[in-house]
């Protein structure tokens, strides 16, 4: 074989070499794809809706069992103003009691464990929180009356 005929042979092998490295990226990154995160809503029927209801009313199919009638969700605006009460919905979703150990509702802290992004509160503050938990509150903010 002539320098003509090697140099197509090595330009062939390199063309080869290529499309297989590429193939072999293709795989590993389909097989390392990110899951998409929870809507609100899935979230919600998922972790609440057993006792709050399936709007939020507070009539699950678990009151009957507690030992207090869960909130009703619908409500949350109305009792502060007219305002959603993103904050604080969102600091009992996750869990922290505070003074309050005796609370009935379990901490969801872990189960919404999820990427955390920069949040915004009312008063300017950027605090770092959960990208699930800021999606199921604003669900909830859905729910009012």
């Amino acid at each position: 074989m002539g320098a003509d005929g090697q140099a197509k042979v090595f330009s062939i092998l390199k063309v080869l070499n290529f499309l297989s490295l590429t193939l072999a990226t293709m795989i590993v990154l389909a097989a390392c794809s990110v899951q998409a995160p929870q809507s609100g809503a899935t979230l919600y029927r998922e972790n609440c809706q057993v006792c709050h209801g399936r709007t939020g009313a507070g009539d699950g199919p678990n009151v009957g069992d507690l030992p207090i009638a869960p909130a009703n969700l619908r409500l949350l605006a109305e009792a502060n103003g007219g305002v959603f009460p993103t904050e604080q919905v969102m600091i009992e979703i996750y869990g922290y009691r505070g003074k309050d150990l005796d609370a009935l509702m379990p901490e969801f802290g872990p189960v919404l464990d999820s990427p955390q992004v920069i949040w915004t509160a009312a008063d300017g503050r950027e605090i770092p929180t959960p990208s699930a938990l800021i999606t199921l509150a604003q669900y909830l903010e859905t729910l009012q009356n």
